[in-house]
This record gives C-alpha cells, sequence and structure tokens, in this order.
C-alpha cells in the first residue's frame, strides 16, 4: 500500500510541476529562423539571443552601452526668434504658415537623428556587439528529439538534441553576479564535442585574436566623422577531455565531453555622466571578467540565478492547472490554439511574467534605461537607431515597474532623466526663450534634447515631461522623502518650461502648448490644410495638468517654492480642458475638432489622461469616459506590437 501512496505523490508532484512550467517556459521545436524567434537573455547590461541551430549555433551579442556618435549640438541658435510668429500664425488659424516656418527654422540643426538612420551620423545609433558562432563538425548528422526553451523563472535558455545517439545539451545565462554570458555544452558520449568557435562583428573591428585559449575581439564605432566609442568581446573557453587548438579565425574544439565557455563584453561609455572615459582599457577589463570561467559552474549558476529570483518572485501571478494538450505545445501552437478561442489560463500569466522577464534583463541601477529593443538587436543600423523615443516608447518600457514591485530597475529611466536636464536648459532657452528645461521626442546615451528633424513628429515637446511623470509616480508608491528631494529640481524645471511657454488661445482664453504635434498623427483643418503643427493638442494638455500637479504637491510635501505652487494651481485651473468632439463622440485628439488623417493611427495620445494618467475614469468623469469608450472603438486594434499593447492598457 506503502509504495501506491508513494507513486501518487510522486505523479502530483509532477504535475505541480508541470503546472509551473506552463507558465514560466517559452518553448519551440526548431531552431530560429530569425532574431524574432531567438530567446533572449539579460542582467540589464549584457544580453544574448540564442538561435539554436545544430549545425552552426549563434548567440547574438548586445551591450546596453554600445552606440555609435557622440555629444552634438544639434540646437538652432536663432530658433527663438521665430517662436512668437509661429504662434501668432497658429492663433490666428493659419497653420500652413506656422508648420512652413517651424519646418525651415524650429527643427534640429544639420542631421539630427539621420531621419531615425543615425549610425554614421554624430546621433549615433544603439548596435548589436556582433555573434558568436559554434559550428559543429559533424552538423550534418541526423538530428532528433530538438526542444529549445527559455525557463523564466530561472532566466536560463536550454537547447537539448540527439545527434547520432549523442544527446547534446546547451545550456546559457547571463550572470547577474559576475557580469558575463555563460555557456555550457555537454554531451552524452565522452568525447563526443567537436566544433569550431569563433566571434563575428562585420564592421568596425580593429583587430581579432585567438591567442591564449581566447577570443578577443575589439573595435572602435564612429562618431559622426570623428573617432567614437571603443568595444570588446572576449570569449574564453574551457573543456573537459579532448584537445583546444586555435587558427587565425577559430578556436577548434575536438573530443571534449564538455565545454563551458564566458563571454564577456566591455564598452568605454561613462555611465555616470555620459560620453567616453578615455582612459577605459576595454580589451583589459574584458579580459578580466572572463576570467571568471574558471568558477564552479554550478556554484555561479547557483548564486546569479538567486539574484535574479530575487527581483522577479516579488511578484507572482498563479492560475489553476488542469493538465491537457498544452502540455505538450510549443509556445507557438499556443498562441495558435489560444486565438482559436481555446482555453489555456496560464498563457497570459507566461505573457504577464514575460513582461517582467524583459524588464529584470534591459535594466539595471546605475546603467542606461532600456532602449527601443529593450537590449536585444542584432541589426548595426538599428529600426529608429534604437534610441530613447520620449512620445511613448521609454515611457511603457518601465509601466510595470512599479506596479508589479520592480520599483529598483527604474533608477536608470530616472537617472537618465537627470542627466537630459542640463541640456534641456540650453534647449529651452535657443528655442523657447523659457525658464525651465525641454526634451522633445527622440534621446539617446548623449543626451539629446533637441527637436526633431520634422513637423509631423519632431516637435512634440511634452517628451521630457512625460519622463517626470514617472519620477513623481516613484515617490507616490514608494513615498520616500529623500528620493523626491533628490530629483525636486527635475520635477520643478519641468513644470518651470511649461508655465513659461503656455499662451492663451483666443476663443475661450486657455492656456495652451505651442507650437507642438500630436505624436506622428496629423489633421485636417476646414479649409482643407493637412498639418501636423499645432496649439494645444490634448496629450500636451494632460501631460501638463499631470506635471503641475505634481509640482504642486512636491512642494507641499517638501514645504518648498509656495509661491510658485501657487502660481502653477491657477495656471492649472485654465489649461485647456479633455473636450469631447460634438463630430464623432470622441475625445477631441486636437484643441478644435478637426479630422484625423489617419484614423486608426498607432498612436493614440489624446487618451494618456486614460493610460498612463487617471484623469479620465468611468466614476469621477464618465461622460470622458464614454468618449475614450468610443475612440478606441473608432481606432481599432490594429497598429504595431506596442501601440497594441497601449490599446490594451486602454481597456484595461
Amino acid at each position: 500500500m506503502g509504495k501506491y501512496i508513494l507513486l501518487l505523490v510522486f505523479v502530483c508532484f509532477c504535475l505541480f510541476v508541470a503546472a509551473q512550467k506552463n507558465d514560466v517556459e517559452i518553448k519551440f521545436n526548431t531552431a530560429a529562423r530569425d532574431f524574432t524567434e531567438s530567446l533572449p537573455l539579460g542582467n540589464g547590461r549584457i544580453g544574448a539571443m540564442i538561435f539554436g541551430d545544430t549545425k552552426k549555433e549563434r548567440i547574438a551579442l548586445n551591450e546596453i552601452s554600445l552606440w555609435s556618435g557622440g555629444p552634438q549640438n544639434a540646437d538652432l541658435d536663432d530658433a527663438h526668434q521665430y517662436l512668437k510668429t509661429i504662434q501668432d500664425d497658429l492663433l490666428n488659424y493659419e497653420n500652413e504658415k506656422a508648420q512652413a516656418l517651424l519646418m525651415k527654422h524650429f527643427v534640429a540643426k544639420g542631421s539630427g537623428s539621420g531621419f531615425g538612420r543615425g549610425a554614421k551620423e554624430k546621433y549615433g545609433c544603439y548596435e548589436t556587439m556582433g555573434d558568436m558562432f559554434i559550428n559543429w563538425m559533424d552538423g550534418a548528422k541526423n538530428i532528433s528529439d530538438y526542444k529549445r526553451v527559455l525557463n523564466i523563472e530561472e532566466a536560463l535558455v536550454t537547447t537539448v538534441y540527439k545527434r547520432d545517439g549523442n544527446m547534446i545539451t546547451q545550456e546559457v545565462f547571463t550572470d547577474f553576479v559576475d557580469d558575463i554570458i555563460r555557456v555550457k555544452i555537454t554531451g552524452s558520449k565522452k568525447a563526443g564535442l567537436n566544433f569550431d568557435l569563433s566571434l563575428y562583428r562585420k564592421q568596425n573591428v580593429l583587430s581579432y585574436s585567438t591567442a591564449n585559449k581566447q577570443i578577443v575581439l575589439y573595435g572602435q564605432l564612429p562618431s559622426g566623422e570623428d573617432k567614437g566609442m571603443q568595444y570588446a568581446t572576449v570569449a574564453r573557453p574551457v573543456i573537459v577531455d579532448g584537445t583546444m587548438t586555435a587558427n587565425d579565425s577559430v578556436i577548434q574544439v575536438r573530443g571534449a565531453s564538455q565545454c563551458i565557455i564566458a563571454i564577456a563584453m566591455r564598452t568605454n561609455y561613462n555611465y555616470e555622466k555620459g560620453g567616453l572615459n578615455l582612459s577605459c582599457n576595454v580589451v583589459n577589463a574584458a579580459q578580466a571578467d572572463a576570467q571568471a570561467v574558471n568558477k564552479n559552474y554550478f556554484s555561479a549558476k547557483s548564486l546569479s540565478t538567486g539574484k535574479y529570483k530575487a527581483l522577479f518572485n516579488r511578484c507572482r501571478w498563479k492560475m489553476p492547472y488542469t493538465p491537457s494538450a498544452i502540455d505538450n505545445m510549443t509556445t507557438a501552437e499556443r498562441l495558435v490554439n489560444y486565438a482559436a478561442g481555446n482555453s489555456d489560463n496560464q498563457l497570459p500569466v507566461l505573457y504577464f511574467n514575460y513582461g517582467r522577464y524583459l524588464l529584470i534583463g534591459s535594466s539595471r541601477p546605475g546603467l542606461l534605461p532600456a532602449n527601443l529593443q529593450g537590449l536585444w538587436a542584432v541589426e548595426y543600423q538599428t529600426p529608429w537607431n534604437g534610441d530613447y523615443h520620449l512620445n511613448i516608447n521609454i515611457q511603457m518600457n518601465y509601466w510595470l515597474a512599479e506596479t508589479t514591485n520592480l520599483s529598483s530597475l527604474a533608477q536608470p529611466l530616472f537617472a537618465f532623466t537627470k542627466n537630459l536636464v542640463p541640456n534641456g536648459r540650453v534647449t529651452a532657452k535657443k528655442y523657447y526663450n523659457a525658464d525651465g528645461w525641454v526634451a522633445h521626442v527622440i534621446s539617446n546615451p548623449w543626451f539629446y534634447t533637441s527637436p526633431g528633424e520634422g513637423a509631423n513628429w519632431g516637435s512634440t515637446l511634452t517628451g521630457g515631461a512625460w519622463l517626470v511623470t514617472h519620477i513623481w509616480e516613484h515617490y507616490l508608491f514608494n513615498r520616500n522623502k529623500e528620493f523626491l528631494k533628490q530629483f525636486y529640481p527635475v520635477i520643478k524645471g519641468s513644470a518651470q518650461f511649461l508655465r513659461s511657454i503656455l499662451i492663451k488661445e483666443k476663443k475661450n482664453g486657455w492656456y495652451v502648448t505651442a507650437p507642438s504635434n500630436s505624436p506622428e498623427n496629423g489633421y485636417i483643418m476646414p479649409n482643407g490644410f493637412k498639418g501636423y503643427t499645432c496649439m494645444g493638442p490634448t496629450m500636451d494638455m494632460q501631460i501638463c495638468r499631470n506635471i503641475f500637479s505634481a509640482a504642486i504637491e512636491a512642494s507641499k510635501v517638501l514645504n518648498t517654492d509656495k509661491l510658485f505652487a501657487a502660481a502653477l494651481a491657477e495656471m492649472k485651473n485654465n489649461l485647456a480642458p479633455n473636450q469631447v468632439s460634438p463630430t464623432n463622440g470622441g475625445i477631441q485628439e486636437w484643441l478644435d475638432d478637426w479630422e484625423t488623417t489617419e484614423p486608426q493611427h498607432r498612436h493614440v495620445s489624446h487618451l494618456f489622461g486614460l493610460h498612463p494618467y487617471d484623469e479620465i475614469t468611468p466614476w469621477d468623469t464618465p461622460e470622458l469616459s464614454n468618449a475614450a469608450f468610443k475612440t478606441l472603438q473608432m481606432r481599432g486594434d490594429g497598429g504595431t506590437g506596442w501601440s497594441k499593447a497601449w490599446i490594451t492598457c486602454f481597456w484595461a
């Protein structure tokens, strides 16, 4: 009888384990065809994407500070001389004239961001560190029993398959303690590992060496016409059994039973001040990191996993588990199954866990914040420079920081915002002759604050202010008065800028921003003009209320700037309010009830007040809430991935 009880306990335990894995595992039964099918790993500074190829394994490498470019002066010195004329044209509804003048005198100086292709410009772009390749000598042999799994709970990617009866197991993780990537490859047959190991980067490489049983790749990126950031990658393998020999391009591993590889990456970016640390020897730094390969693998893995779990386990969501065919599905198959209307109550939990996992993997205190790519990219010219888009994208990366108990991981966002202030003060003076500081719609590790290159996207002036809302939200969650004291000048400076540039529109006497735009969307005026440049777009006014409220409340908490707070309160009461469109019943996107050029545009900026701000709610503002509902119906559920995520938040 006892043995049956033990068997029952064992079966229940196995079911319990399976239940846990369905909400923390992303599974494939084939190698990745492109980077979107690769499995990402990251520790906030370095990252890897595991492709799992059985012939030539590719591990794409990233380091969050690897940027071309450098500091630039992209401000037009005399832009402020044209401000009043542009504002007067907008007040008189001569938007076409205002936009033409803005395009000529109120955009970035020179090449700006290179229109999103700034790798060779001074603006620069985020770039891949390159790849590590494992080229199997017996890769053409029969492969079976393939699986590739990301365990989100362990921050570990495991690839397993049989090659002519030899079970190959590859584990990869980014070490949260030693700050390297660790790769462990084993075979079930003694002396069954035969491959060539190499590093690869297609451009800006200065030297490549396979001496001393390690591969060292060293290079320097351009900064426009100048020399820019230096970087180094080191791959250091250690084997059990067999031999290692090197030629000019690879380290040959033959007849090994196990191989452990440490991958180290360094740049000479100065995280504390921005710019470059010219005294940093990146090769020496990376080689020193790679020495950690000599540590006991299991001990290093345990320590790293423990540090990761200390973050991941701060917030767990569980759903009931019932054994089903889902247990044997890949994640792609589960998605298809779910889309067909079938039940999979752990799939939303997996999605939730994966979002938190990605933030943990791409953001670490003391470093740069997660960018458009998070941390993971395979391009040398990343889309839109892989930069910091301030009109939603960088902010969206951190929406779950406070609400899912990852508050400490938002520190890079706050530090980045604070570092924008000095340049932002200069930009505020040159374009608006204003107090305080401004950052427009894009930025980079060089703390770019100038407008972009075009009226259709580059003149949004509340990007920096949106960043500041996260500082205030952090205080609301944590009530840390010392934190608030440290960042109050950032909040105040943003409020000072907005207060300085507001003008009164003529119809109602409301205060409005000008010139600005509703991020990347256009309007059609009654006279038929299709434009972007405007005054008082709804999102700007919602952000103004948010920032003014934050500055007022912060001044009370810190018992300072009472007169300034009083002035903000008076102005806040006269900001252009949210309006319901008489034409379509939705929230107006612009100050006037104008038709949009793209009714299903990916940005739904005029609902900032619904999310992430909370001035539109069913209980306090039912009329506006109904109008927001109508807006979402008209906008539809299309758009890009991030846009769909925002729409999901609206509906929630």
